[in-house]
């Protein structure tokens, strides 16, 4: 029997053991301890978007030939698989369906990764993306095979959230990882964005608060990671969103991927709780900082000083065309990555900088409040740190501090960096100690460091050059088009006003000159007898709109067909195809979403897939209705031109030979613009085919629409 003393030493552990296994689910909020060297620096390792193909045997093979042997040079105290773990996609990529054998091989290829890198399996955590429930029709069943080959279900993981704590030196590091894929996954390509439930937030809200209670005062850092960025994540049934429940937490980083490389490297966005001037915050961000105002800008030290709310987001790149892996690292709480490419081969030399941060992407609204208000308490700011892996011996390791001016770049320091981290360590860490006060500056990206390793053959090995800020300034970072389009905007919040707009515009285009003939018919009818005319190049035109408005108007069949077919877009189906997987009932797309009468579990929503469908109704309406509908337009116009010119020819007393050759030229011209005009269509009924193609969809619909539309 074991002693009272004993007992009173395991009795808590073991209580709390109970708890979080109580909770249910397979929501098992794991502690573990990070022994040894450095103290208070642990790292973790991403991947993303591995999209393992039945088609593309090379993506599991170069995963099997570099990444074990990098997670063995790492050793990470975890690794995080962010979801599309498998492709789901025919050859030609225009069907998407489950396939068994993509997820037995990745089964089998984690397994030999994880054999190879000898980590212990129960250290890999991996979520699933939209593509790993393309046409899945229900969580947990037979087509779900995620819940069958992934390491988390073969580890009893069966959880939506999933939490891990790292301790080291007395400092927690808690991770929340979660599942926002689609409960009922339509396939490709109305499935693209997460979709929380209120459920899943309230568990991710109380994951991500397990320590907030405790009486420790050991310091926390929190980090999230999912698939899918916070700009294409949907808001829950209530209006609630993934953004306030990390903003309630201010957490360090949420890691995510979905967006691959396809739109640029730039794809981080801060976040913050503080409200613009303008209401436009929640469409869109033109730029990757949120505009900041803290008290510390007044020198406001005080104790009850409100810290802002915030985190930072980074989506990193895919495994799928870039081979990219992320080395995320948690130094005395500043978080720092680095991302390693295999495109090129093996990578024997990985640095990994954790002090200073990059002041672009890694420094957050409280670091200048620290520097001002805690200069005393911040000892991290008085050497510089970073983390060298290496297959090989490492003979020296060199930091290089930059000024910038101008675009150029002058050396300032360089200096040697000694390992503190001695054998048997998990990695080795190597500092130098410097006179931070040296390069306090109030540019935020005046100064630039730089790491550079030696290995015992002589190669010399460089980390990214970065700009950094003593004094906890962040650098302006502005997106391109394309990164803007993906991470600047909230499209969830975006789809109804772009779709609204657009039906307003085309209602507009159809009533208004049918109104204006009804109203103005005697006063139309006089300017139509005697038009008002205008001196143009070589001759007379008619400039009046009720022209237009008159002739477009008389296309009674066209006209009834344009109001009639936007009317039905407004109250009826749009497409009907195959929304699941193919042995299920057809469904019907309308702009809510897909009907789901045929789905279980959602008797109770007469819709799915909101916003997703957008990517069908937003081209459709854009690239195919208002083409089609601006070019019968013009079609009307050219008629209007060329019975204007008629009219104008009979009240003419011009030279009969002047008057026939000027009458051959116009309407040549006339005549090769309304062929232009018919060749237009053509684009049209493509965009309609590709609209409509990826959902097997029913013909006689389809060719109906087209034939209304073009």
């Amino acid at each position: 029997m074991a002693s009272p003393q004993r007992a009173a030493t395991i009795l808590p552990p073991l209580l709390l053991l109970l708890s979080v296994c109580a909770r249910g689910g397979g929501d098992l909020r794991r502690v573990v301890e990070v022994p040894g060297e450095p103290g208070s620096v642990v790292w973790a390792v991403q991947l993303s978007d591995l999209h393992l193909s039945a088609f593309h045997p090379e993506r599991a093979a170069d995963f099997r030939r570099h990444v074990g042997d990098a997670l063995a040079m790492v050793n990470p105290a975890l690794v995080l698989i962010t979801g599309d773990l498998t492709d789901a996609k025919s050859k030609d990529l225009l069907l998407s369906r489950q396939e068994e054998s993509e997820w037995i091989e990745y089964a089998g290829v984690m397994d030999d990764v994880a054999n190879r890198s000898g980590l212990n399996k129960e250290i890999f955590y991996d979520l699933r993306g939209n593509h790993d429930s393309y046409g899945v029709p229900e969580v947990g069943g037979m087509f779900d095979f995620y819940k069958k080959h992934s390491i988390n279900a073969r580890l009893g993981r069966t959880g939506a959230v999933q939490s891990i704590t790292l301790q080291n030196n007395g400092r927690k590091h808690l991770f929340v990882g979660f599942d926002s894929a689609m409960g009922a996954g339509l396939r490709s390509p109305t499935n693209i964005f997460g979709q929380p439930t209120d459920q899943l937030l309230s568990d991710l809200d109380a994951a991500l608060s397990q320590w907030d209670n405790q009486s420790s005062s050991s310091p926390i850092t929190k980090i999230a990671f999912g698939h899918f960025p916070i700009s294409f994540s949907a808001s829950t049934t209530s209006g609630r969103n993934i953004r306030d429940v990390f903003l309630k937490h201010s957490l360090s980083t949420y890691l995510c991927g979905h967006l691959h490389t396809n739109f640029g490297r730039n794809l981080k966005r801060h976040h913050t709780s503080e409200q613009h001037q303008f209401s436009s915050k929640q469409y869109f961000q033109f730029d990757v900082h949120e505009v900041m105002s803290t008290a510390v800008s007044n020198g406001n030290c005080s104790a009850r000083t409100e810290s802002v709310a915030e985190f930072w987001e980074w989506e990193m790149g895919d495994w799928r065309s870039a081979r990219s892996m992320r080395i995320l690292a948690i130094d005395s709480g500043h978080v720092s990555y680095a991302d390693m490419d295999f495109r090129f081969g093996s990578r024997d030399v990985i640095i990994v900088p954790t002090f200073p941060v990059d002041s672009r992407f890694m420094q957050r609204s409280s670091d200048p409040f620290d520097f001002i208000c805690q200069e005393t308490s911040t000892t991290h700011l008085g050497t510089v740190r970073a983390l060298v892996f290496s297959r090989y011996k490492i003979e020296s390791v060199t930091v290089k501090v930059y000024e910038s001016h101008y675009g150029s770049f002058h050396s300032v320091l360089e200096q040697e960096m000694e390992r503190t981290s001695g054998k048997g360590a998990r990695g080795a860490m190597y500092t130098f100690t410097w006179n931070w006060r040296d390069f306090l500056d109030d540019s935020p990206d005046r100064y630039w460091h730089q790491i550079e390793a030696v290995d015992m053959s002589g190669e010399v090995y460089l980390s990214e050059l970065r700009p950094f800020s003593v004094n906890g300034l962040s650098a302006k970072v502005s997106w391109t088009w394309k990164e803007f389009r993906v991470m600047g905007c909230q499209w969830n919040q975006l789809y109804y006003p772009i779709m609204w707009t657009t039906l307003t515009f085309l209602f507009s285009l159809v009533l208004v000159p049918r109104t204006s003939l009804t109203f103005f018919k005697n006063q139309l009818m006089l300017k139509f007898l005697r038009p008002k005319m205008t001196r143009s190049s070589g001759g007379f035109s008619p400039v009046n709109f009720e022209f237009f408005a008159a002739e477009l108007s008389k296309m009674y069949i066209i006209w009834s067909g344009m109001l009639l077919y936007l009317l039905y877009l407004v109250f009826f189906a749009w497409f009907s195809g195959y929304a699941v997987m193919e042995n299920h009932n057809k469904m019907y797309l309308h702009y809510k979403g897909w009907s789901t009468k045929y789905l279980a579990n959602t008797s109770k929503r007469p819709y799915i897939g909101f916003p997703d469908v957008m990517v069908i109704v937003l081209p459709h309406l854009l690239f195919v209705v208002l083409p089609a509908f601006l070019v019968i337009a013009a079609i009307a116009a050219v008629r209007v031109l060329c019975l204007g010119h008629d009219i104008s020819q009979m009240a003419k007393k011009d030279d009969d030979h002047h008057k026939k050759t000027w009458y051959t030229n116009y309407v040549g011209v006339l005549h090769w613009f309304r062929k232009i005009l018919i060749l237009l269509c053509l684009p049209i009924v493509w965009k309609h085919w590709k609209v409509c193609f990826p959902f097997n969809f029913n013909s006689y619909t389809c060719n109906f629409k087209l034939y209304v539309a073009c």
